[in-house]
């Protein structure tokens, strides 16, 4: 992966590594938690209350990070945030390690997680386009992608053996990484200021974010996208989220089994990423994401109808080869259509669209679970994923929008120099 993505260049192979190694460590919290609480409570409230913990501050931070990432040095909002988790991250570590642990401190950093989670995601999104230019966006996506992937097979088995000694070990290796990846984007990664924020600001902060939402009204295919965003990430979440607690109550309550469905769901990501970069999807983007949401629909379902574990494996890792076939193309999309100086704010739109409608599934959902068999839930909306993706291919709009737009150079400068590196894979 990391021979694939250097031929766009030493900076892009630089932005990406640190990202990737920061989202390491980020996993290995991430799955240490959510696990610690399904272990400790197996409560389906508790989970539900961990999810919006993580979602919910995202969502409200969402809209304003989306306009700072127009208006000012995202490299420095990236840094910024990546520093605010780690320090978080360190002092709950050091309570933990002091033996200071109530369930509810893992709740509230998770919120200040998720708060910088929601400063970074528009930034990082409005990054790469800046990177590369616009006939090469599928391919690194779809490299860093699977890089991504790979990093989440090696996290789950990581984290379940370092949750057996200690959480806190967890959190202490998080900080660790995250001090890696700021020294590289501070040390070793030129990213010059994108055009917007070079200029003098002559409007307001809330004139921009009102300029950004006219700017969406303005586009009939975003509106489509992100309603179809909105519904589709309210239905994913069974799946995403309650999958470790049906897998505990029905399987078996070892910290194994829960290893074992993330390395089926990485393993199958990976494989997603590689087929998705070498093919690089159907010619029309939405049709890729329509075939990849009916995909992921149709195994939710079979998730809730298999006795087996090794079956609900091989179900978990063929949803996991349909996520990069829907990530890629969407992302992409939206980098190749979207004016440059709108990006930041419209991936902030989607980042609060994906922040709130997640948790809200969890707020129906996951109460749910603690009087219905998650295998019902995830029947319920595995059909109803594959309903909406029918309702993308009929969708005019969205198709019309999907076409491949005619390809130019849109990367800006990178570190003072053009970034030149056009190297066909």
């Amino acid at each position: 992966m990391a021979s694939s993505l250097s031929k766009y260049g030493s900076t892009v192979l630089l932005f990406l590594a640190s990202q990737n190694i920061s989202l390491f460590g980020s996993s290995l919290v991430q799955y240490a938690i959510t696990w610690y609480i399904t272990l400790t409570t197996q409560s389906g409230l508790m989970m539900t209350i961990a999810i919006v913990c993580g979602f919910l501050p995202t969502f409200i931070v969402a809209p304003f990070a989306g306009v700072w990432a127009d208006r000012y040095s995202r490299k420095t909002l990236i840094i910024l945030s990546d520093a605010s988790i780690a320090a978080a991250t360190l002092i709950v570590a050091v309570l933990f390690f002091l033996g200071c642990a109530p369930l509810w401190l893992l709740f509230v950093v998770l919120c200040i997680r998720s708060i910088g989670a929601g400063v970074q995601t528009p930034a990082v999104g409005a990054v790469i386009p800046q990177l590369v230019s616009q006939d090469k966006l599928t391919k690194v996506n779809a490299a860093n992608g699977s890089l991504q992937s790979l990093l989440m097979l090696i996290a789950p088995m990581v984290s379940g053996a370092l949750l057996a000694i200690a959480i806190e070990v967890v959190f202490f290796i998080d900080v660790i990484t995250a001090l890696i990846a700021i020294s590289i984007l501070m040390l070793a990664v030129r990213i010059a200021p994108h055009a917007k924020a070079l200029e003098k600001q002559k409007i307001g902060y809330f004139e921009d974010l009102r300029s950004g939402i006219e700017y969406i009204k303005s586009q009939g295919y975003l509106k489509v996208v992100f309603v179809f965003a909105a519904v589709f990430f309210f239905l994913v979440a069974p799946a995403a989220f309650l999958s470790p607690l049906q897998v505990t109550r029905s399987f078996g309550s070892d910290v194994w089994f829960l290893t074992a469905v993330e390395v089926a769901f990485s393993t199958g990501m990976i494989s997603g990423g590689i087929l998705i970069a070498a093919w690089g999807g159907f010619r029309n983007k939405a049709y890729s994401i329509a075939v990849a949401a009916l995909v992921m629909g149709a195994f939710t379902f079979a998730l809730g109808i298999t006795p087996f574990f090794w079956l609900y494996l091989v179900f978990m890792a063929i949803i996991g080869v349909a996520i990069p076939i829907f990530n890629v193309p969407a992302t992409v999309l939206l980098q190749e259509k979207i004016d440059p100086n709108y990006l930041g704010r419209v991936f902030g739109v989607l980042s609060m669209i994906s922040s709130f409608m997640m948790p809200f599934g969890m707020i129906f959902f996951g109460p749910v679970a603690d009087y219905v068999a998650v295998e019902w839930l995830l029947i319920v909306s595995g059909l109803l994923t594959a309903f909406t993706s029918i309702l993308m291919f009929r969708n005019r709009t969205l198709m019309e929008a999907g076409k491949t737009a005619a390809v130019k150079d849109t990367a800006e400068t990178v570190g003072g120099l053009p970034n030149s590196s056009g190297i066909n894979c």
